[in-house]
């Protein structure tokens, strides 16, 4: 019983940490600012998946208001439905905010690879053992893999000399020894990550941010 009810908090925590990330990720979006880029080169993913969050944000905007014009004559519904209604808005419009914010980094000794509000994956540059632009529309879960879609496509791939600790939405722990991610940029990205692997002094080329 114990058991049940801590693993009901730590989900009903991840849930509601995600949801706040949300929040303060439209806030950012709406500022026209980005998290952890200051100083570094930052590279965007969003545009793989912003059409298809569009769509997604429209549908329920008509969802809204077809409920709102449905229960019109059920104060008591209506009012609970159409709160619920514009919160879900937010929160699509959220998840898309949190794609442009926080775009993969490019830091002078790691890469942090992004996905909206619930990845965060930094991996030290010279665990990096191969780097790769690859399209790949078709993914597989495999153990020790991590596959990072956007749009049902990721274009580059990340090998590493040993495994680095994800942890999963959940909070569940995994060892990833491949990362493959999404990129709008993957042939910039992939030439940013080699030169800095490859600089001496492992000093961050000056890129555009």
């Amino acid at each position: 019983m114990r058991a049940t009810v801590q693993s009901a908090v730590r989900t009903a925590y991840a849930l509601v940490r995600h949801e706040v990330r949300l929040l303060v990720s439209l806030v950012l979006w709406v500022a026209r600012r980005s998290h952890g880029t200051t100083g570094k080169a930052a590279f965007g993913y969003a545009r793989g998946e912003g059409p298809l969050m569009f769509g997604f944000g429209f549908v329920c905007v008509i969802e809204s208001v077809t409920m709102s014009v449905l229960l019109r004559d059920l104060p008591a519904v209506h009012r609970p439905v159409l709160l619920l209604d514009i919160y879900t808005v937010v929160l699509v419009v959220g998840m898309h905010a949190a794609n442009v914010v926080r775009p993969h980094v490019l830091e002078a000794d790691s890469l942090r690879i992004r996905r909206a509000a619930h990845v965060d994956l930094r991996i030290p540059l010279q665990q990096i053992t191969h780097v790769q632009r690859e399209l790949r529309t078709t993914h597989h879960r495999t153990d020790g893999e991590l596959d990072l879609a956007m749009g049902a496509r990721t274009t580059v791939t990340l090998q590493l000399a040993q495994p680095v600790v994800h942890f999963t939405f959940f909070g569940r722990r995994r060892h990833i020894h491949l990362v493959r991610f999404h990129a709008d940029d993957p042939g910039a990205l992939v030439q940013a990550i080699t030169r800095a692997r490859n600089a001496p002094s492992r000093e961050l080329p000056d890129l555009p941010v």
